[in-house]
């Protein structure tokens, strides 16, 4: 008797055009929260201040400086996209990815319809082609099956969003992405 598998639930906002010129917050991350993108360095003692000299930040890996190289070359190689603001997290990747030119990319039709889906518009074909670019190079697949997104809405909320990457690696510690392996 075969068992019956669960659905998965979409993620994306229903009925919202993906390819649709705007901003959107983007969470990606590895498999299993394993730490394989680099650690947390700097910050000196807890509590004390923190100039811009000894602030923490993410000392990449291999791996993760084969992600930011990708990321950087994405960058460039998309004329309707642009990653305006990242970071590479130990675990995770945040970046702030804008559409731009949103009517001069045509998004791929599927279906009998020729509607487009979801996973065929800008962004998760974005997300997709630098998550099999990193997996290519690294020689093994170690990117979750999905990924998050968030529509900015607003500059408030751009800005808000920009800040809260600034501060990553600042806030680690506290991070829904943290995870001590043992």
């Amino acid at each position: 008797m075969r068992k019956e598998l669960p659905k998965r639930k979409c993620l994306r906002l229903k009925g919202y055009d993906y390819s649709n010129a705007g901003c959107y917050f983007v969470t990606i991350c590895v498999k299993d929260k394993h730490e394989i993108l680099g650690e947390i360095v700097g910050g000196g003692v807890p509590d004390a201040p923190i100039n811009v000299i000894d602030a923490p930040y993410c000392e990449l890996s291999k791996i993760g400086q084969i992600v930011d190289s990708r990321i950087q070359e994405m960058n460039n190689l998309y004329n309707d996209l642009e990653i305006t603001k990242y970071i590479i997290m130990p675990n995770h990747i945040h970046m702030i990815v804008c559409i731009v030119n949103s009517e001069l990319s045509i998004v791929p039709e599927s279906g009998s319809s020729g509607t487009p889906t979801p996973t065929n518009a800008k962004i998760p074909s974005f997300i997709s082609t630098l998550k099999r670019y990193t997996n290519k190079e690294c020689g093994f697949s170690f990117w979750q099956r999905s990924y998050h997104d968030r529509i900015i809405r607003d500059e408030e909320e751009y800005n808000r969003i920009w800040k809260y990457i600034d501060e990553n690696p600042l806030n680690w510690d506290s991070d829904e992405y943290f995870c001590i392996m043992k």
